[in-house]
């Protein structure tokens, strides 16, 4: 786990965001959690333990504030309700990673099978684990984003798989700035 300084969502994980990029930021997020509960099968109870041990009650204390921090995706159905301020990004970030840390093993088991059906050119839908990562990830996307924006299958599968790979990356140490630094990028 990241060193106990990082725990505080005031540490800075590198540098702050411009206020136009917390927009991407948001959704960039919700899809990393999505990617984690599609894999494990976690929901706002784990997110809300893995808060809680790392002291961010203040940003994420019930299941409503949850919601709300989710919501906040431009992505979602609904959206718009709640601005994700710098501070619950960063505590998204280390609940995040905190819960990729702790379902290492399995997100690694998972991308090493990926290795191997990429290697054997064998579609990753075939393969129990993947089959059934990219099944519930399709499931969640269509079920909580606006439909107005649902990519094609391929694209979907694609971007499941994606995250899927990052998401062994964030497991590891220093995943936490793994994380910030990739969600700055991807929101330029």
């Amino acid at each position: 786990m990241e060193s106990s300084s990082s725990a505080n969502p005031a540490t800075p994980l590198g540098p702050t965001p411009a206020p136009e990029q917390l927009e991407s930021i948001k959704a960039q997020l919700d899809l990393v959690l999505l990617a984690l509960e599609s894999l494990v099968g976690l929901g706002s109870e784990a997110m809300l333990e893995a808060a809680a041990h790392l002291g961010l009650q203040t940003w994420m204390g019930d299941r409503v504030t949850l919601w709300r921090l989710r919501q906040a995706s431009p992505l979602r159905k609904g959206q718009g309700r709640k601005k994700l301020d710098v501070d619950e990004a960063r505590g998204l970030v280390l609940v995040s990673v905190h819960l990729a840390q702790q379902h290492q093993g399995k997100i690694r088991a998972a991308v090493t099978k990926l290795e191997t059906t990429t290697a054997k050119q064998q579609p990753p839908h075939r393969v129990a684990l993947l089959g059934d990562y990219l099944d519930a990830f399709n499931n969640f996307y269509e079920e909580r984003m606006t439909p107005d924006d649902l990519p094609s299958p391929d694209i979907l599968r694609d971007l499941a798989l994606k995250l899927l790979v990052d998401l062994l990356f964030y497991s590891q140490a220093g995943g936490t700035r793994k994380l910030w630094l990739a969600l700055l990028e991807r929101s330029r």
